[in-house]
């Protein structure tokens, strides 16, 4: 019997976090590479596109999809998770549109990102209790719109009727609770 190796690329620059993930995807029977750039990860596609990815939005030199968008040049079939710890509705907008199957915000344990991968429910995470707060839904149009402007920061600020500084203190900034 052939059996294809469950090839998994994790892209992330928080290298503990990266290292810890990485051993309880292979306990999961994942062969795992990882990278902690966007270049490495770009890098690790080109040298073999895998099945599986996790992928960080916001990486040291730059945008985690790009990676993506890479991947899914290469394999198109490839199932994609991004993780990061600035969740948006913009954002994980993109990412869909881009390829993505999920879109988990940080802290997500093993399970979750597993369940992500595999379409498993049960390893899922609930959906919150809670509604958005005004400001963070305040918050999430500012990036959506930032989003279809490409990240363009002086075209969001005109459309947003915005000072561009003032964007980008915005921008710069944690999204509120």
């Amino acid at each position: 019997m052939n059996t294809i190796p469950k090839t998994l690329l994790l892209v992330d620059d928080d290298k503990p976090f990266l290292t810890r993930l990485g051993k309880a995807m292979e306990t999961r029977g994942f062969v795992v590479r990882l990278a902690d750039t966007v270049a490495e990860g770009i890098a690790e596609v080109k040298k073999e596109a895998p099945l599986y990815a996790v992928v960080d939005l916001r990486l040291t030199d730059g945008n985690g999809l790009d990676v993506i968008e890479v991947l899914h040049a290469a394999k198109p079939e490839a199932r994609v998770v991004v993780l990061t710890g600035y969740g948006n509705i913009a954002t994980a907008v993109t990412a869909v549109k881009m390829g993505a199957i999920d879109y988990l915000a940080k802290p997500a344990d093993a399970d979750a990102v597993y369940g992500a991968l595999t379409g498993d429910k049960e390893h899922r995470n609930a959906l919150p209790d809670n509604p958005m707060s005004a400001d963070r839904v305040r918050w999430e149009h500012i990036q959506r719109v930032f989003e279809l402007c490409s990240r363009n920061v002086s075209e969001t600020a005109r459309r947003l009727n915005m000072h561009r500084r003032t964007l980008q203190r915005i921008l710069a900034k944690r999204a509120p609770k």
